[in-house]
């Protein structure tokens, strides 16, 4: 524990101007980040007596070792890097809002030629037109349905689509009406992209012009006596209302707004969020959050709004926010938000009417949010306790082992020889610090050696890392924080921080193994156990005799947790690697060839077959191939000797290798 005291800026060194500062530890982490309209003001209250402080301000304090500042022009830059910091340096010590799904969104691909709908869940791509998030994916499906009857948008996969191109025959949806088949060329790809935007029209809630349209053509069609197109059209109207009734009408004003709502008690918050988009509900979604910092619900609200706007941008951010309680910045979180939409945006708390009762549901979904959650993590809580406390008590350890490491190798008949790490850190995998392994040392299969090459890597880096950053150094000077380096920005760094627990796939020879590894680095505060498949026993370096954990008990279950997920992680790799080991290619010798115009290659021809066959003039025609390239591939391919044909297993049926227009290249 650290006295705040001995970091302490001198008086007069903190500017007086807005500002965003970042507190790290002894490791030279980022714990903390915040933004102040006062640097000075704000960074003292940080230092006053430790008894003032609220418990968690103290325990970050205390756990900090340095602060530095960044000053800015305005309270929207602050604003905007304390976002971006957040982001990048994963902070202990800062509300983050985590959640146990990925939302499905409704997406139209304007991005291509011919957009497609479709569920899409993780990271936005540009050029795509997102609706939601919703729920489940099943209520986009039947939304889709329904409107693909009045929309007949793509809808299949890229793959499909160009089968369909090259056989000219249609997907089902083509022969039923409800896809327009631009893929046989039934419409162009200009009139095919109308039908996307209109789609996309719609779902942003301009369905009343689009409805009241489609009336009065019914009735002209009516007039003129063409009752099949009158019919047509007539249950065109009935499918949209119908996709229309699966959200409720809750503002009758047609309004385009986020709706946000805070549950909270002492140590957790829960946020859910109402996405409201022409009067209709079109989304929700909700996070829960450990309240790691001293915060209260306007801070909450802040920390929310960074959260869901800070990747978004246009109509992706609503003309009006509406929160339980106003963030302590409010003119600059406002003129953030409104830079994000490009336009005014309204940020306010419901007083009265709709958007007030509708404020309400969105609460009481916070509030049911946050029992389910605690509810959960109770018992959660105590079982990742109790196995700890069984292992450190089963190992003979000092503490609970609150990281532990696993290492497992794996081959195949001696090839491809690699290993894993795997991190749990208080029970619970922190996948960022999955690490992989190639085994370089000597040629062969060896578990033992495999092993103590691997635990020597891995510790020779922290020590490495521990030497970089001046850690030995700052022992030695009585507190003295060594200036940062140009690589020392805090950011986690591989293998930076140690385990108390290292544990391996193996019984005796592999604990021997990584304990004399250890040795041999120096390393005597990091305890080393085995568990063994067979038998599910428990082997410490040295012993003759297993520990024998009792099969009920939750310590057991653990170590064969973090066991079976280094398995499967090791595993997956050695499956890769010998993919791309057999998937090889005669392109591969072509020099300057990379993998980019491969794939130009291959989509230009649409197929190694069709590649094959080619002269050299027509590869000169692929952009960005000149006539000693193209010669150098007609040379590779003609030496190479074609491909076997692939077998499909199920049927036994040979696939062509002009199948579907794909190959490796």
């Amino acid at each position: 524990m650290a006295d705040p005291s001995s970091y302490r800026p001198k008086p007069g060194q903190i500017p007086d101007s807005p500002g965003v500062y970042k507190f790290r530890d002894a490791h030279r982490r980022v714990i903390y980040v915040g933004k102040a309209k006062s640097l000075r003001q704000r960074l003292a209250n940080y230092f006053q007596d430790l008894a003032g402080l609220h418990p968690r301000t103290r325990t970050m304090v205390t756990t900090a070792a340095s602060v530095e500042w960044t000053v800015v022009s305005t309270e929207v830059e602050a604003l905007q890097l304390e976002y971006s910091w957040i982001k990048e340096f994963d902070p202990r010590f800062n509300v983050k809002y985590r959640d146990d799904k990925s939302y499905p969104y409704l997406a139209v691909t304007l991005n291509e030629d011919f957009p497609r709908v479709q569920v899409m869940r993780g990271q936005k791509k540009k050029g795509v037109r997102y609706f939601g998030p919703y729920s489940h994916a099943w209520a986009i499906r039947d939304t889709v349905d329904l409107l693909l009857r009045v929309f007949p948008v793509r809808t299949c996969s890229a793959g499909v689509f160009k089968n369909a191109e090259r056989t000219g025959r249609p997907c089902l949806l083509g022969y039923i009406g409800k896809c327009s088949a631009p893929c046989v060329g039934r419409v162009d790809p200009q009139e095919h992209r109308e039908l996307a935007e209109e789609f996309c029209d719609f779902m942003a809630g301009r369905t009343g012009t689009y409805i009241r349209r489609l009336e009065k053509d019914m009735v002209l069609a009516a007039e003129d006596m063409e009752y099949e197109k009158a019919a047509r059209l007539r249950d065109d109207i009935e499918a949209l209302k119908r996709a229309m009734e699966k959200s409720a009408v809750v503002l009758a004003d047609a309004t385009d707004a986020d709706l946000i709502a805070v549950a909270e008690d002492e140590l957790e918050a829960a946020v859910q969020i109402f996405h409201v988009r022409g009067g209709r509900v079109r989304g929700q979604r909700g996070w829960v959050t450990d309240k790691v910092e001293a915060v209260d619900t306007a801070g909450l609200v802040e920390h929310a709004l960074q959260q869901l706007y800070g990747e978004e941008s246009g109509d992706a951010v609503p003309k009006e926010v509406l929160v339980p309680a106003l963030p302590e910045d409010m003119e600059a979180v406002t003129q953030w938000l409104s830079g994000r939409r490009g336009s005014q945006v309204s940020l306010r708390i419901p007083q009265r009417g709709d958007k007030k009762a509708l404020m309400e549901t969105v609460g009481r979904n916070a509030q049911q949010a946050l029992v389910l959650h605690k509810t959960k993590r109770a018992s959660d809580l105590t079982t990742r306790s109790r196995a700890l406390e069984e292992i450190a008590e089963a190992l003979d350890l000092e503490t609970a082992p609150l990281r532990i490491e696993c290492f497992d190798i794996s081959h195949l008949q001696g090839e491809d020889v690699v290993a894993s790490m795997v991190v749990f850190e208080d029970g619970l995998p922190r996948k960022s610090e999955y690490r992989r392994f190639q085994i370089k040392g000597f040629e062969g299969q060896d578990d033992v050696r495999s092993m103590h090459e691997v635990i020597t890597r891995r510790f020779r880096r922290y020590l490495a890392e521990k030497e970089r950053t001046g850690e030995w150094a700052l022992e030695e000077a009585d507190g003295e924080v060594p200036a940062q380096t140009a690589e020392d920005d805090g950011r986690p760094k591989k293998f930076a921080y140690p385990p108390q627990l290292v544990v391996v796939d193996g019984g005796q020879p592999q604990v021997a193994a990584a304990q004399r590894a250890l040795d041999e680095l120096g390393i005597d505060d990091v305890a080393v156990c085995g568990l063994a498949k067979r038998l599910e026993e428990v082997w410490l370096p040295g012993d003759d005799d297993p520990v024998v954990l009792p099969r009920s008990s939750e310590g057991l279950y653990l170590l064969q947790r973090v066991r079976d997920t280094a398995h499967d992680f090791a595993i997956r790799y050695q499956r890769t690697k010998r993919h791309k080991r057999i998937r090889t290619s005669p392109l591969d010798a072509v020099p300057g060839l990379g993998d980019a115009r491969k794939q130009a290659l291959i989509k230009y021809f649409g197929s190694v077959k069709r590649l094959r066959q080619a002269t050299i003039e027509q590869i000169c025609e692929v952009p960005g191939f000149g006539r000693k390239t193209a010669e150098a591939v007609a040379v590779a391919l003609a030496q190479a000797a074609p491909a076997a044909p692939a077998v499909n297993t199920a049927t036994g049926e040979i696939m062509d290798e002009d199948d579907g227009g794909t190959g490796h290249v």
